[in-house]
């Protein structure tokens, strides 16, 4: 990571905030059998459509949201439709015929659909340069299907975290916050498999001065701190080991992380849902980021690169300045 003029320097974060998604289309979740006069039919399953299917258009209409889905179907009626989606990156086109429901006299296609997303997450890092951010460490999912949300736009919120679920061996535990919904305090560009990233507009989260971002050689196993907020909206540190380094882990799982502290280990029995993307710092380096917990020992957990987490963002920036 390092550049012309240096090594990249980043705050590194630790802070819970509110995330909220929009998708690009909208996402077929599930199906459920319609009341019609014919019988009980599912017409979105019959002409072909998927779990994870995001509808983008309807004819020729743009969608993105439940709402404008309904506007489609109920214009069109009975008639049939042509639906594109996209599919595993692919787009596919099929076309249905909506049916009208015995029981209120709507037309409806009988799929579960899903265009917004929202709840409580890690910033892992803060440019005070160029105001942009990174967090979680891995992808904002489908909690039915488990694809990627496609993002359309996003915000993010300030958030109070307000009570701790402790995990226990076979049952993650969970972070539970408050969401100011007033105001958004930064912008949402990218949803990838290595974390969510953005520009925030206030930067009077950061609470640490800048520090280098390691690069992968400069990572070791041995000692390291979290930043985690698991209550109210104070960052604290926490003593951590990284017992292993992966060589390949195109999964984002660079590095296996145990929790030693013993308050951490009292609060929350190590680590939780919502504290994806708690900054990993070893030696006065961003070294990573917390991602996910061990469901059957919750003191251990996965650990991204932070030098993979910058060089993505830096990626889907690129991206979209040239879109």
């Amino acid at each position: 990571m390092a550049g012309a003029e240096g090594p990249r320097m980043v705050i590194p974060m630790g802070r819970a905030v509110g995330i909220k998604l929009f998708s690009d289309g909208v996402m077929v979740v599930g199906f459920s059998q319609i009341p019609a006069a014919g019988g009980n039919v599912i017409p979105a399953k019959s002409c072909g459509l998927r779990e994870g299917d995001v509808i983008t258009h309807i004819n020729a209409t743009e969608v993105d949201t439940i709402e404008e889905v309904q506007e489609q179907l109920t214009q069109i009626g009975g008639e049939e439709m042509s639906i594109r989606a996209v599919r595993d990156g692919k787009t596919v086109q099929v076309t249905a015929q909506a049916v009208q429901c015995s029981t209120d006299g709507s037309y409806k296609l009988g799929a579960w659909l899903r265009d917004s997303m929202a709840g409580i997450g890690t910033v892992t890092y803060y440019d005070p340069v160029t105001g942009e951010f990174g967090a979680l460490g891995h992808g904002v999912n489908d909690v039915d299907t488990a694809q990627l949300m496609p993002l359309e736009s996003g915000g993010v919120l300030k958030a109070s975290v307000t009570e701790v679920k402790k995990g226990v061996r076979g049952t993650p535990g969970e972070l539970h916050g408050q969401f100011d919904n007033q105001e958004d305090i930064g912008s949402l560009w990218a949803n990838t498999s290595y974390g969510i990233y953005g520009t925030l507009e206030q930067g009077d989260l950061a609470q640490t001065a800048p520090m280098e971002v390691a690069a992968k050689e400069q990572v070791k196993t041995g000692k390291a701190v979290i930043y985690s907020n698991i209550s109210g909206d104070e960052v604290r540190s926490y003593e951590v080991e990284i017992t292993k380094l992966f060589s390949k882990a195109e999964d984002g799982r660079d590095m296996m992380v145990k929790v030693t502290d013993p308050a951490l280990l009292e609060a929350t029995g190590g680590i939780v849902q919502g504290m994806s993307g708690s900054p990993i710092v070893q030696n006065g380096r961003l070294v990573g980021a917390v991602t996910h917990v061990l469901v059957g020992d919750p003191t251990q957990g996965y650990g991204i690169l932070a030098q993979r987490m910058l060089e993505t963002g830096e990626k889907c920036k690129i991206s979209e300045d040239v879109e």
